[in-house]
């Protein structure tokens, strides 16, 4: 018999039998499948999430990015490295659209996932990149392995490129490690 990881997916009265291939980059390597989600009120996030996706690119993971309102929690355990981001608001709280998503995390396991989470937020508050840290939290409750501390940026993002950028690439070398 062939060794081969070989799969075989019965959708309705379709059956697809095929090699199951990992996806590799430019070089060959095998590259890591990773998901960033994301919620964003101002667009600050958003563009935060983006400039971590870019870089992580340029470092050979396969990323998708995807803002919150259009994922569903279970969409996270077809990826191996979840990053979420979500700006503060008010007393501590998360961006509105991540708030219905969070709270469906509610017992999902991510065990075997790796993790970790960022945001925008306003040190002038109390409650800086308090988001930052609920996700965080959840992520851990959900059994996934926080990689990297969160990644917190305060006010303008566009001034923030480089730690962003800093971040995005420690991320990259642990998901290739």
């Amino acid at each position: 018999m062939d060794d081969r990881p070989f799969a075989f997916i019965l959708l309705g009265n379709l059956s697809i039998e095929g090699d199951i291939r990992p996806i590799r980059g430019d070089r060959g390597a095998v590259m890591s499948k990773a998901l960033i989600v994301y919620g964003s009120t101002t667009g600050s996030t958003e563009m935060l999430a983006s400039h971590i996706a870019d870089t992580m690119k340029a470092e050979g993971i396969d990323v998708r990015i995807a803002n919150v309102t259009d994922m569903d929690v279970e969409d996270l355990l077809n990826y191996e490295t979840i990053l979420l981001g979500s700006s503060t608001w008010g007393e501590g709280e998360l961006q509105d659209d991540f708030i219905s998503f969070y709270d469906d995390m509610e017992g999902l396991s991510l065990k075997g996932k790796r993790a970790a989470a960022f945001g925008c937020g306003d040190s002038a508050y109390g409650h800086f990149c308090e988001a930052v840290d609920l996700l965080e939290k959840k992520l851990r409750a959900c059994g996934a392995q926080i990689i990297a501390p969160g990644l917190k940026i305060d006010g303008d993002v566009t001034e923030a490129e480089s730690k962003a950028e800093e971040w995005a690439k420690q991320i990259a070398g642990l998901v290739r490690a």
